[in-house]
């Protein structure tokens, strides 16, 4: 993917430009004007990291992996992937059968969904390498075409692999603990209330979702030292 030069022209942010670590703290600067909850969660831990994943086939399989479980459990059964069938690409995985892939520790459903997507990949359905390019919004059409990813994934996708600076990922359970101490709100926020509070933080709430991950990891991580 072409890497852009810059994220901001003449003070207008393009939201088809990936984010760089640069871009990232011009970002978290400017959020923190605006928002002094934000501003006092990048005091207490330091501005977010970049999180960014390589744009690909493998990222996304990924992505599959981690939906509805925890970062650690995706983490481990993608490292038995990799050791089964090495570098994880489109072309060794449609050669598989769905069953070879729940060897590795897949669900049933997720060796479906991950066979399904290598095949579309290997036969020009889904191409990939195109999405560099596309507007937010063909690429979250494009992606949710495909079985098996639905607006988190693809949100996820634009967030991480593309580096797309205002994408806020809906049904984030992270994000939305995250949003409830940063507003002390009493319960999780529905996805719509989540929508409207991180519609203020635009066009930056890729920015946002990542100064808020940041603050729930760090304050996990302290909980459990405790």
């Amino acid at each position: 993917m072409k890497q852009a030069r810059s994220i901001i022209t003449d003070g207008h942010v393009d939201v088809t430009r990936p984010l760089t670590p640069s871009t990232l703290i011009r970002g978290t600067r400017l959020l923190c004007q605006r928002d002094r909850a934000l501003a006092a969660n990048v005091r207490r831990h330091g501005p977010p990291p970049l999180w960014a994943r390589r744009p690909g086939f493998a990222t996304l399989v990924r992505i599959v992996l981690e939906q509805q479980v925890s970062l650690a459990s995706a983490r481990a059964t993608y490292a038995r992937l990799v050791a089964g069938v090495g570098r994880v690409t489109a072309r060794r995985i449609s050669a598989l059968d769905p069953a070879a892939l729940q060897a590795f520790g897949l669900t049933r459903q997720k060796a479906a969904y991950t066979h399904g997507i290598a095949t579309r990949v290997v036969d020009g359905g889904l191409d990939l390498r195109a999405l560099g390019g596309a507007a937010d919004a063909s690429v979250r059409r494009a992606l949710q075409e495909m079985k098996g990813i639905g607006s988190w994934t693809a949100d996820i996708y634009l967030l991480m692999a593309l580096r797309r600076p205002d994408v806020w990922p809906d049904g984030d359970l992270a994000l939305a603990s995250a949003v409830k101490q940063l507003r002390n709100l009493r319960r999780l926020p529905s996805r719509e209330r989540l929508q409207r509070i991180a519609a203020a933080w635009a066009p930056w709430r890729a920015v946002a979702a990542r100064i808020l991950w940041h603050t729930y990891l760090k304050e996990r991580r302290a909980r459990q030292a405790t």
